[in-house]
């Protein structure tokens, strides 16, 4: 994969966070939550003028440059939050985990904080450094576009409906933004051209012409989402308090943690049941009927969205056995084979999108190739030029970061 080298401007940048945080932490003024919401709004500004005094030509280039460039510093203050939380440094974001938005301190959004200050502000790094180059990021995009979505899409509904609701200050107010970028972004993102596969136009079509019984590697992904796909609908129906036996046992012996007061395991399984589980039934037809160029992309958003529910999650997961006494602690112990078997069912979803993109077998993710079988007609079908392989040719698809 050629990823692209990350921005060092940014990055320097970004990590004036800590001397900022450490000094608004002391200022007396920070502790009434309309002043912690203004200065954070102030802060931004004025970290926004400077990137974009230092930075023309890239925000010219690209507007998305300067979203990265604020985000990376959100990050940042994100890891600090994080990090406090768990007892590794004093002095930084109490004032803005009491008086700003108290429901990060929860364990949810403890590791929304480690998510978002690592694996983000790595993507902000990567694509920022892509602008600045004038390279490609369109499949970074993609996946930090899902990764952000759906924690937007779980964190924010649970503040407003779980116990915190009680606890919103002017500063949940900031994250208004939030929720309007990722649709400029998506779109900037999705409009980007694509990076030109290296794939024999023979090798598709005969790939084309085998049923799913003949793929042996897609077939067994099919199983697999009809597996993840009543996995989903069973979850649902649990956090919906559905009578049944197999319900209530479920809830109580192998994921206690969707009982807690806070809303975000509820939000989190009625997302995955309305917007994943149609997900997975259009990627089982993709895999059925071959040639469907929409699944290598879709599977990237897919890939950031689950990936990043797993890893916010995972904590809460069996074998934890009790519901944690505290909003950012949760002892672990020593679980039964059935709670690491379902361990591995909460695991195995954040796998399956990145083989569904990679392309198990190059029928799934390249269109139908016309006949007769001729360069122009490939490459009108295909959008991109292609180039024969000088030996045998491979049966996966080469996709490019």
């Amino acid at each position: 994969m050629d990823i692209p080298p990350l921005a060092g401007k940014i990055a320097a940048l970004s990590l004036g966070a800590i001397p900022v945080s450490y000094a608004l932490n002391h200022v007396s003024v920070l502790s009434h939550p309309l002043g912690v919401a203004l200065m954070s709004a102030l802060i931004l500004g004025l970290f926004f003028v400077a990137i974009y005094s230092l930075s023309r030509g890239e925000i010219y280039y690209d507007p998305l440059y300067a979203v990265f460039a604020v985000f990376a510093f959100t990050s940042v203050v994100d890891l600090l939050i994080a990090l406090q939380e768990d007892g590794y440094m004093v002095g930084f974001m109490e004032f803005y985990t009491k008086e700003g938005e108290p429901y990060l301190r929860t364990a949810h959004g403890v590791f929304i904080c480690y998510w978002d200050g690592t694996v983000h502000y790595l993507l902000y790094l990567a694509m920022a450094g892509a602008i600045r180059r004038r390279k490609r990021y369109r499949n970074l995009g993609l996946y930090w576009l899902g990764s952000f979505i759906m924690s937007i899409l779980v964190f924010l509904p649970g503040n407003i409906l779980g116990k915190y609701s009680s606890e919103i200050r002017p500063s949940f107010f900031l994250t208004i933004p939030y929720v309007l970028v990722p649709c400029w972004a998506g779109l900037s993102v999705f409009n980007q051209s694509q990076a030109p596969t290296c794939c024999s136009p023979h090798v598709v079509q005969e790939e084309q012409r085998k049923g799913l019984l003949q793929r042996p590697a897609d077939l067994a992904l099919f199983i697999y989402l009809i597996f993840a796909g009543f996995f989903t609908l069973f979850r649902g129906l649990v956090v919906l308090d559905c009578p049944t036996d197999a319900c209530f046992v479920y809830i109580y012996q192998y994921e206690p943690y969707l009982r807690d007061p806070v809303a975000y395991p509820k939000v989190q399984m009625l997302v995955y049941m309305f917007y994943a589980l149609p997900f997975y039934g259009l990627a089982a037809y993709a895999l059925i009927f071959p040639g469907c160029s929409w699944l290598p992309d879709w599977a990237l958003v897919f890939a950031g969205a689950i990936g990043q529910v797993r890893r916010s999650s995972h904590t809460w997961v069996p074998p934890c056995t009790c519901v944690r006494p505290s909003p950012t602690v949760c002892p672990r112990m020593p679980g039964s084979a059935s709670s690491y078997a379902t361990c591995c069912m909460h695991w195995a979803p954040t796998c399956w999108p990145f083989a569904a993109y990679c392309g198990l077998s190059s029928s799934s993710v390249c269109p139908p190739v016309p006949q007769p079988l001729t360069k122009s007609s490939i490459e009108g079908a295909c959008g991109t030029p292609f180039t024969y392989p000088a030996g045998p040719a491979s049966r996966r698809m080469g996709w490019v970061f």
